[in-house]
């Protein structure tokens, strides 16, 4: 039988579909990876109940297992508890930024409890000096800015608490 650290090795090839830069670790939605006598059992966790890159993350690492030897498997989608950004890990956030997408910051999305957005730094020149375009990106997970300073548009990864 496998060993555990060399799944958790093998499900770090696993990008996820929307943002390849980062690893389904990185993002933190794999939650867990068990190996019993019989089988090897992933959990991981949706960024949002409806996130359409689920079913190609669990095709993937079917795929991967499957290529690998590993036949039985099994992956668990689990929505409780729910997804936090404060899962991600420190290298996926780097990874977003220098990918052009501004990493959730560690409070609470401001502009679902208020009015006001929260003042994101560009992830291009780091100027404080942004807009929110659209509460609403590229994916429900993210909110459209725009630095004013160098005229960039970016995404800003919302943080879910």
């Amino acid at each position: 039988m496998v060993k555990k650290n060399k799944v958790w090795e093998l499900l770090d090839q696993i990008s996820d579909p929307e943002i390849p830069v980062l690893t389904i670790r990185d993002l933190g939605i794999l939650r867990d990876v068990e190996i019993t006598e019989e089988k090897v059992v992933v959990t991981i966790t949706p960024t949002y109940s409806g996130c359409p890159a689920m079913t190609t993350i669990e095709d993937d690492i079917s795929a991967l297992f499957i290529k690998e030897g590993i036949q039985d498997f099994d992956i668990n989608l689990v929505l409780s508890p729910a997804w936090t950004t404060d899962w991600m890990s420190e290298e996926g956030r780097v990874k977003l930024r220098e990918y052009g997408i501004a990493p959730p910051e560690n409070e609470i999305d401001k502009s679902v409890l208020f009015a006001e957005p929260p003042v994101i730094s560009c992830p291009k020149c780091n100027s404080e000096d942004t807009r929110m375009v659209s509460q609403f990106g590229s994916t429900a997970c993210k909110a459209h800015y725009q630095c004013n300073k160098c005229l960039e548009p970016f995404d800003y990864f919302k943080c879910l608490k």
